[in-house]
């Protein structure tokens, strides 16, 4: 008890609850699921990811001006809320194979003028209503706050490598690819561990280490075997005391590159707690849940059941996403907190023409103010067989950012 009622007095030090305000725009594309545009938590508006679709359901013809419209769908949203594109910190992109990184690159200057945002890019197999770009957005409400981190010696880029807002860093997608020379490394493991010194030089031109980092996103290629991933990143972190992790297997990423890794950090590491429910043992990858100050991360859940008969044993997305969002709820109730708190989720499907399905399901847990939501379908479609165990492949997985 005494413990419970620590980690959630220490979600709560910035503020006793940061009011949450709705934010949907007049002029931008309406929601195709349940989830809101845009969320207000205390000094950060969350954005729900964007597709490329204009307000008047059509799609532009070249690829160009699909990022175009998709990057006004966020402008929308951040200028509903009362701030510019420039009040933007940190960014995810996901592409389709027929959108290219050079014409993402193209484009974004136009958005992004002074400071851009940090910004992780991958490409996916599919996305919602058909769309071949997405994005989402965290932005400030303090434009006094940001500052752009850029280790000494390294290129310029039209994103910042890091953004710091006040004591909370946001860390680009940071490839394991030389950024001079464009080299990758020959084997796997030397992969992961450039890419894990890129974040590593971010870090520390912030005045931080991997002990700072409170959440990752490591989005990898059939290239690198997850367990080479994660020998090499384990020797990075503390035993149990790793960041919160949502590990994904994607279509591609840029320049032909194999790993990358993209988190967010805290400063003051007296504001940063790991949150790890009694069923779930200590790992040395992923903490369930990393509270930084008054918002916490979760890392994606599956519909894994843990403990002595562990696996996934529901063979349809529904109930896979019921049991996911039952392990969500562990590690939200043991910082003290429940779906109430949700601003923001990455709902990760194998298959997007049960999209309707997954969404009947996922809306129960949520009130009139669902939480902001990016979807995407990162890989082709799994094989729905029984394997030697009896167990079921992963048809979906969700992450969770809370505020109290």
């Amino acid at each position: 008890m005494k413990q419970l009622l620590a980690l959630a007095a220490l979600c709560a030090l910035a503020a006793s609850a940061a009011e949450k305000k709705a934010v949907v725009p007049s002029n931008g594309p309406k929601p195709v699921g349940p989830y809101t545009p845009g969320i207000l938590a205390g000094n950060y508006l969350y954005v729900s990811g964007q597709g490329a679709r204009s307000p008047d359901g059509k799609f532009a013809e070249t690829p160009e001006g699909r990022v175009r419209q998709c990057l006004e769908n966020v402008k929308a949203i951040v200028e509903a809320a009362g701030l510019t594109m420039e009040h933007v910190v940190y960014t995810q992109v996901y592409l389709h194979s027929s959108v290219s990184y050079e014409v993402l690159n193209k484009v974004w200057p136009e958005y992004f003028k002074k400071n851009p945002p940090a910004r992780a890019t991958l490409g996916v197999h599919r996305m919602p209503t058909e769309t071949t770009v997405e994005v989402s957005a965290v932005a400030t409400t303090d434009l006094s706050k940001k500052k752009p981190i850029i280790p000494a010696g390294w290129p310029k880029m039209n994103l910042s490598p890091g953004m710091m807002v006040g004591d909370r860093l946001y860390i680009s997608s940071l490839l394991g690819r030389d950024p001079v020379t464009g080299k990758i490394p020959e084997s796997p493991a030397a992969q992961v561990q450039l890419a894990l010194d890129r974040m590593k030089a971010v870090l520390n031109a912030a005045g931080m280490d991997f002990r700072h980092v409170v959440f990752i996103n490591p989005y990898l290629t059939g290239a690198v075997p997850m367990g080479v991933m994660n020998e090499i990143y384990a020797k990075h972190f503390e035993h149990g005391n790793t960041p919160a992790r949502a590990t994904i297997q994607v279509a591609f990423l840029p320049h032909q590159g194999t790993i990358e890794f993209t988190g967010v950090a805290i400063k003051d590491l007296s504001k940063r707690k790991a949150v790890r429910p009694k069923n779930m043992p200590p790992s040395p990858t992923a903490s369930p849940c990393v509270c930084a100050e008054d918002t916490l991360y979760c890392s994606a859940k599956s519909g894994f059941i843990p403990g002595p008969n562990s696996g996934i044993w529901a063979d349809n997305v529904e109930d896979q996403v019921r049991q996911s969002m039952r392990n969500l709820l562990d590690g939200l109730e043991e910082a003290g907190l429940d779906f109430s708190n949700v601003v923001a989720s990455n709902v990760y499907v194998d298959n997007l023409d049960e999209f309707s399905k997954m969404n009947a399901v996922y809306a129960k847990y949520f009130s009139a103010m669902p939480p902001t939501r990016t979807t995407v379908s990162p890989l082709p479609l799994v094989e729905r067989k029984r394997n030697a165990n009896g167990t079921f492949p992963k048809l979906e997985e969700v992450s969770v950012v809370a505020v109290k």
